[in-house]
């Protein structure tokens, strides 16, 4: 299956899929996993809860919100790909975070709930046929691909290591 066709996602999606360099998404997930792996070690324990600026998110929480987006979306994948054309609502990344309890986890309980998320969101692809890739529904008010969902996903993870090292490192 080729790279997802752009015309098929939102607009906001194009920077995140354009950013993974792979053709095909098992390819992608399976990089980027090993490519967040070794850069999350990376980070020291005393940034963990730094912010580069007041309102922004401590790393901590930018973990939180790669592990709670790729749930929503790989949700969002699950139920274009078995027709269901229910439009679904988009969700306020900030309320999320905001609740999402983060400064009470432990660093490394966030690294392995990102391993399993990423692990599921990986069968989860490979269970799809080239048919339900091509499937389209509607989310946050916009016609969105199975496969630009599949590969948004790394590239959101892409987009957020960047920002991480250019901001807080």
């Amino acid at each position: 299956m080729p790279r997802p066709d752009l015309k098929n996602v939102p607009n906001w999606y194009h920077r995140y899929i354009n950013a993974v360099k792979e053709n095909e998404l098992s390819e992608a997930l399976k990089n980027q996993t090993s490519a967040f792996n070794s850069f999350i070690h990376t980070i020291p324990e005393e940034k963990r809860e730094y912010k580069y600026a007041e309102g922004k998110w401590t790393i901590k929480e930018i973990l939180q919100h790669i592990i709670d987006t790729e749930r929503v979306f790989g949700y969002r994948a699950l139920r274009f790909a078995r027709k269901d054309q229910t439009p679904l609502p988009g969700f306020e990344e900030n309320d999320y975070a905001k609740n999402a309890n983060v400064e009470n986890r432990k660093w490394e309980d966030l690294i392995e709930e990102f391993r399993a998320v990423r692990k599921s969101t990986e069968y989860l692809f490979n269970s799809f046929n080239d048919e339900q890739l091509k499937e389209i529904g509607i989310a946050s008010g916009n016609p969105v691909s199975v496969l630009g969902i599949g590969f948004m996903i790394p590239g959101h993870t892409i987009h957020h290591i960047a920002i991480i090292k250019e901001r807080y490192l």
